[in-house]
């Protein structure tokens, strides 16, 4: 087998990846784009495990593996994540996601202190 052809396909499926990365707001669409790039490590590992004999038999298939339940927490963490941010803020846009808590409190208003009259 040629291995050149899953290579380059592997470079391109990673390529398109980092793309959507670096240039998608929607939240889960970067979720997708860090999937494309794990199936083509996928796709590296297996192709390396069948051209070049290592001193472990199937260990590319093996990496595949643990990349793949990797993949399955990440999405499971990250749908959870987003769909939190979609109850909070009503959209799912990753240039709106607040980067520190103290500029932008939840909810989009300063806090407001509630005066009693035991307390004055």
């Amino acid at each position: 087998m040629r291995p050149v052809i899953p290579y380059v396909t592997a470079a391109l499926l990673f390529g398109l990846g980092v793309y959507g990365v670096l240039r998608r707001r929607n939240a889960v669409l970067v979720l997708m784009s860090v999937e494309l790039m794990l199936n083509a490590v996928n796709l590296i590992l297996v192709t390396a495990d069948t051209t070049a004999r290592a001193v472990l038999p199937h260990s590319g298939q093996v990496f595949a593996l643990f990349v793949i339940v990797l993949a399955a927490a990440e999405i499971g963490v990250g749908l959870a994540i987003v769909l939190q941010l979609y109850r909070l803020r009503a959209t799912v846009a990753v240039d709106d996601v607040p980067l520190s808590e103290a500029a932008h409190p939840v909810g989009g208003r300063e806090p407001t202190v509630h005066h009693t009259e035991a307390g004055r």
